[in-house]
């Protein structure tokens, strides 16, 4: 498949989109693809990955899944490792390189594409999307239109499974947000981000300082409530079957952060 991608600027080395009108779907996967992995090792949030291959696993079977966003496989292959069939559709080239570098990521079949188009043949027992990653589709008709399509993708009692933040609009002030995310030795790891609440997008930029060497990442998202993802999925045919406040089958409430949300066909 012949893939159309843009060359990233970089200045001090910095990576990535700052307009979300011309955003490339490769963007953040290209630009992160080389310290995604050990960036990521450093988050205790995230950096075990058992939690969410165990309940992925309990939805999904034998499979078919489909993973939106499957990146480096970071979740997806030790789900494939439990014996789940499980296909991946991912926007950048450079995050699939790396998944197909580590053993058994060759033999996961991975479509190059928009993660809104759902491009894929066949239909799944399950299709998800984990880590903000539905959120990195630019607006909210990507965001409809990836349900509509994951929708088509279903299997006969098949779900589709979103983990994505709670949005917390309180961090800004005066639309704007800076925070420090590790401190460790000479290493340290800032969010700066900026929040524009009428198109719920948070453009953030992370900046990591190792020493004297400075990196700076572009992450996107444009948000949406539990309530607006629920009322996309009625628009597509589907319904919430169950939410929970995270992987371990905590309750969601006003003080969860994020939320792990399942959603099925609706019955005719």
């Amino acid at each position: 498949m012949s893939v159309n991608r843009r060359r990233h600027s970089s200045g001090v080395s910095f990576y990535g989109m700052t307009n979300h009108r011309t955003l490339d779907p490769a963007a953040y996967g290209d630009a992160w693809a080389d310290v995604y992995d050990e960036h990521h090792a450093t988050r205790p949030d995230i950096a075990d990955p058992r939690p969410a291959v165990d309940f992925l696993a309990r939805l999904a079977g034998a499979g078919p899944a489909l993973e939106l966003g499957i990146g480096t496989g970071r979740v997806a292959l030790p789900l494939a490792a439990r014996g789940v069939d499980l296909r991946g559709i991912e926007a950048s080239v450079k995050m699939v390189e790396i998944l197909r570098a580590k053993p058994g990521g060759a033999a996961i079949p991975v479509t190059i594409g928009d993660l809104a188009d759902v491009d894929v043949a066949g239909t799944y027992r399950l299709v998800f999307a984990v880590f903000n990653t539905f959120f990195a589709l630019p607006d909210q008709d990507a965001q409809v239109r990836c349900f509509v399509n994951v929708a088509r993708r279903l299997a006969e009692g098949g779900a589709f499974l979103l983990e994505v933040f709670v949005p917390d609009v309180s961090s800004f002030k005066d639309g704007q947000s800076v925070q420090v995310s590790r401190i460790e030795g000479s290493e340290i790891d800032l969010v700066i981000a900026t929040h524009d609440p009428v198109r719920q997008h948070v453009d953030s930029r992370q900046v990591l300082i190792a020493g004297d060497r400075v990196r700076v990442l572009t992450v996107f998202h444009r948000y949406a409530w539990p309530s607006e993802l629920d009322l996309m999925a009625l628009h597509a045919g589907l319904r919430l079957s169950a939410r929970w406040g995270g992987w371990e089958d905590q309750a969601f409430d006003a003080s969860s952060r994020s939320h792990v949300s399942v959603y099925v066909a609706t019955k005719s």
